[in-house]
């Protein structure tokens, strides 16, 4: 078993370094942008209960997190310009 788990992650890694320049960078911006997707999809949920009040604050909470994913995939384009 930790022979088989040893090898997948020596194959996960040559994959990662070996297909970009940027890997790590790319790595982190995908860890970002599943993050921030999470995050829209519980303030999503939380227009279900919400007062009037609290929808004002959880709606430009969402353009927030919208803005942040838009700058993520924005960089990730730009560094996969930069590869290619």
């Amino acid at each position: 078993m930790l022979i088989r788990t040893a090898l997948i992650l020596l194959a996960m890694t040559v994959c990662a370094v070996a297909f970009h320049e940027h890997t790590f960078a790319v790595f982190e911006l995908r860890e970002l942008l599943l993050e921030r997707t999470l995050n829209l999809w519980e303030l999503m949920e939380q227009l279900e209960y919400v007062t009037p009040e609290q929808r004002v604050i959880v709606y430009q909470e969402i353009q927030d997190i919208r803005q942040q994913i838009q700058m993520i995939i924005d960089e990730l384009i730009r560094l996969d310009k930069l590869q290619h």
